[in-house]
């Protein structure tokens, strides 16, 4: 925030810590990144921890809430963050990450209706982590969908759409003047109707999509946030000022948050961010 002057901060928290409050363990290898236990029966689901006694272990996350909160410039707001339910749940099947999240596929195929109920003790634990960082200090929230894409047709319908609509109201029921953004990503023309299906207040957009495309199919429902290639922030020069200014001027006409179409990579050069931000103020 010092070095950019950014307008808004995030908190970003490993997706694993909510499975790993409701009852799976949790470690990381050297090289090869976290690893879960897995959930893949009816049993495996009822012995999840309820929703409510998550708290305790993902107490140390409120705590990082609050210090940013009280850090943080008077004006800038702080953006909640989790994992949306099918994301989350392809991680809890998978037990790691995977090219294509297959497990979570198959389990879903093979028993519907139990992917279904765990599909809802995540939302129910997602309402309370997210209900939790807002008391702490969090003024929006940010719904991350990272496997979204990969759902197809009444499947995205009934794992994304829903899980997520459901998330926005309970929120809203609390706090009903809570900004909420949602990212399903990769979810190609399905952005356009996501805020209206869900009552997210904006919608994030990865650079699948182009901005004119969205300015004219997503953002007449409202806010959207995007959706510049990170990669563009590793190779610079002037096509990253070029596209930044494209993004800017193709989203002008309507509530728009400059973003990237997804996180920022390790090798992305700290001079192209300014470069960036030169093109977004100048």
């Amino acid at each position: 925030m010092r070095r950019y002057g950014f307008d808004a901060a995030i908190l970003f928290a490993d997706i694993l810590l909510v499975p790993q409050a409701l009852g799976l363990d949790l470690w990381f290898v050297t090289g090869e990144g976290p690893r879960l236990s897995t959930v893949r029966d009816a049993a495996g689901v009822a012995a999840l921890k309820p929703a409510e006694a998550i708290h305790e272990r993902l107490a140390p996350v409120y705590e990082t809430v609050r210090i940013l909160r009280r850090e943080l410039p008077a004006g800038v707001p702080l953006i909640g963050f989790a994992g949306a339910p099918w994301t989350v749940a392809t991680y809890m099947v998978a037990g790691r990450g995977t090219p294509d999240q297959g497990p979570a596929h198959g389990f879903k195929a093979a028993d519907s209706a139990t992917f279904a109920r765990l599909i809802e003790r995540v939302t129910e634990a997602t309402v309370e982590y997210l209900l939790a960082q807002v008391a702490a200090g969090a003024e929006v929230v940010k719904i991350f969908d990272s496997w979204a894409g990969s759902l197809k047709g009444a499947d995205f319908d009934d794992f994304c759409v829903a899980p997520v609509a459901r998330i926005v109201a309970a929120l809203k029921a609390r706090h009903p003047a809570l900004p909420v953004i949602a990212f399903p990503r990769e979810a190609g023309v399905r952005y356009q109707g996501f805020a209206r299906a869900t009552g997210a207040d904006c919608v994030a957009l990865d650079q699948s999509v182009t901005a004119e495309w969205a300015a004219a199919h997503v953002q007449p429902d409202g806010c959207v946030q995007g959706n510049l290639d990170p990669a563009l922030l590793v190779s610079g020069g002037q096509r990253l000022t070029d596209e930044t200014r494209r993004v800017v001027v193709a989203f002008a006409g309507g509530p728009h948050i400059f973003n990237l179409g997804h996180g920022i990579t390790p090798d992305a050069d700290p001079e192209n961010v300014h470069r960036m931000l030169e093109a977004i103020r100048g």
